[in-house]
């Protein structure tokens, strides 16, 4: 099990912030994608209540987060809005999956961030999501 972050992802000083978080996690690919697009996996990624239809189709989670899932290539990517609030602009969240040996890395990327979003806090989220999500598959 292991996790990396970074909050800058190499920005210069005032373009918006990037955040990426990757995670290998010891299952296949396969196995991987069935646990992200459940419900189960879908509500550890994105949060309590989320649920993933087809592209185009928005998500709401109990928190007050929603977004669109935006573009869906199994086993290899998902991407979707996010919203933190219904009011909050929306960021872009893409997350990749590739083989890693016999497991899986998964890569997030969060971009279209303000310039004044909180960056330590977005990437603390994304690696408990992330963590949540291998917790599921590992099991």
């Amino acid at each position: 099990m292991s996790a990396t972050v970074s909050e800058s992802d190499g920005q210069t000083v005032g373009e918006p912030p990037v955040v990426t978080v990757s995670r290998a996690v010891a299952a296949p690919v396969a196995h991987v994608w069935e646990v992200l697009v459940s419900d189960a996996g879908a509500e550890a990624l994105l949060g309590e209540g989320a649920r993933l239809g087809g592209k185009g189709e928005p998500y709401h989670c109990t928190d007050g987060v929603s977004g669109v899932l935006r573009s869906y290539h199994p086993l290899e990517q998902l991407r979707v809005s996010w919203h933190e609030t219904p009011e909050a602009p929306a960021s872009i969240v893409e997350l990749d999956l590739a083989a890693d040996g016999e497991g899986t890395r998964l890569d997030l990327r969060q971009d279209h961030l303000h310039v004044a979003s909180d960056t330590a806090a977005l990437s603390a989220r994304w690696a408990a999501a992330l963590d949540a999500v291998a917790a599921h598959a590992e099991a």
